[in-house]
């Protein structure tokens, strides 16, 4: 049975109590990057950090006078430190918070990812290991191709998820990226030496130059990736959702004791978690739309992306955690079905073997023109007789001008599909 997901740490980070009290130790940390350069009394950042304290309906209460969070969140925590509070928010604008908060919620978030990511390839690297030389049809268009081994196919998952791996450590730096610059990013009215001295303690880098907010392409990249990553999972969910059909049922996701998969038919088993992935995939991408959209501000800022944010921020972290979480369930309690497998392998009579035939015609001296209407009129001939392919083969006066009968067998050999498994394994689990 799959673990339920209980919005564990990723609705932390992203919740209102988080969000304030990492507005609280930046504001606390810019009071003592003053006190360090001697401008405002080291007893008041002892006694700011000591007294100030988060009160959510307190801060709501004010705000719905203010209408603005970031005076309400500074006039909440001057009541609980006295006089003393007016050294808080010395040169700083809203952004200066705001933006540096959230680069700490996206970076978090982007730890937590990276480690759904690699538990999910974990369990893949077992499963393809498991299934290495699993035979099974290989589908182009949909339709029987050549041979192919279950392994493989879980192999370009593992791979490909490896690159979103990388994509997320590459640009973990670019999130990781914080400003206390001011209210156009000049510094006008604070030191860049108070920057240096809280954006590390955050585990922040300063970003080069800023306007008066931190520039919106790096969330953009971050939303993409998770787009991106979200097109994979899905694409895993549609094969499982294809390979789980009635005409194939080659794989099945986990079905648990007592769960119904219709309320009218008894004896439905529909993939409906992967369903919800494709449905939560859509989602996603049109999250990354929307930070793409919030690239363009006017001139040195204006809050046309605050509101998005508020939204894509929490709701594309949690869902693309959500669905690396389910689909680590259902690849752990994946139903293979080997049998079935080989059952649909053999359903045409050989008619996947026909390039293997076509190419040993060629090597026997058939030039590749005679030789490929030769394999396809006998193949296009089994089809609409339903069966008989090898047989057919067997009887062409063509094929047997070139082909010995142990020739022929070879060619239906379906290990020659197996022969390069451990080289490619080698490659992508090195």
């Amino acid at each position: 049975m799959i673990p339920r997901y209980t919005l564990p740490e990723m609705a932390v980070i992203w919740s209102e109590e988080a969000r304030l009290r990492r507005w609280l130790e930046i504001e606390c940390l810019a009071v003592e990057g003053w006190a360090r350069l001697g401008k405002v009394p080291r007893r008041a950042a002892i006694a700011i950090r000591r007294r100030a304290r988060i009160v959510p309906r307190r801060m709501e209460r004010i705000e719905a006078a203010t209408r603005h969070d970031v005076t309400a969140f500074l006039a909440m925590v001057m009541g609980q430190v006295g006089p003393m509070g007016r050294y808080l928010h010395m040169g700083l604008t809203s952004s200066d918070v705001v933006d540096t908060a959230l680069a700490c919620q996206l970076v978090a978030a982007c730890d937590l990812i990276a480690a759904r990511v690699t538990a999910v390839r974990q369990i893949l690297r077992r499963l393809a290991r498991r299934h290495r030389y699993t035979l099974m049809i290989g589908r182009t268009h949909g339709v029987h191709a050549e041979p192919i081994t279950f392994g493989l196919k879980l192999a370009v998952w593992y791979d490909e998820l490896g690159r979103h791996g990388d994509r997320l450590a590459q640009m973990r730096p670019r999130l990781a990226v914080g400003k206390l610059s001011g209210a156009v990013g000049t510094y006008a009215n604070i030191p860049p030496a108070v920057e240096r001295y809280v954006l590390p303690r955050l585990g922040l880098k300063p970003a080069p130059v800023s306007t008066q907010v931190i520039q919106r392409d790096r969330h953009a990249e971050y939303f993409a990736v998770l787009a991106e990553m979200a097109g994979t999972v899905e694409k895993i969910a549609v094969e499982i959702r294809h390979l789980q059909r009635t005409e194939v049922r080659e794989v099945e996701e986990p079905f648990g004791r007592g769960q119904q998969g219709s309320s009218a038919m008894p004896h439905k088993r529909n993939p409906v978690m992967a369903e919800n992935l494709t449905g939560l995939a859509r989602l996603v991408r049109q999250y990354a739309g929307a930070a793409l959209e919030n690239i363009v501000l006017w001139h040195e800022r204006d809050i046309s992306h605050s509101s998005v944010e508020r939204v894509i921020g929490p709701d594309a972290s949690i869902a693309i955690d959500f669905m690396l979480h389910r689909l680590a369930g259902i690849l752990s309690g994946l139903r293979v079905d080997q049998v079935q497998m080989r059952a649909n392998l053999e359903r045409t009579d050989g008619l996947i073997f026909s390039q293997q035939l076509l190419l040993a015609l060629v090597m026997a001296g058939c030039t590749r023109t005679m030789a490929y209407r030769v394999v396809q009129r006998v193949a296009m001939r089994a089809r609409q007789a339903g069966g008989g392919f090898r047989a057919g083969i067997s009887a062409d006066p063509v094929v047997a001008r070139y082909l010995t009968p142990a020739a022929i067998a070879a060619c239906f050999d379906p290990r020659r599909h197996t022969r390069h498994v451990d080289a490619i394994f080698r490659r992508v689990f090195h």
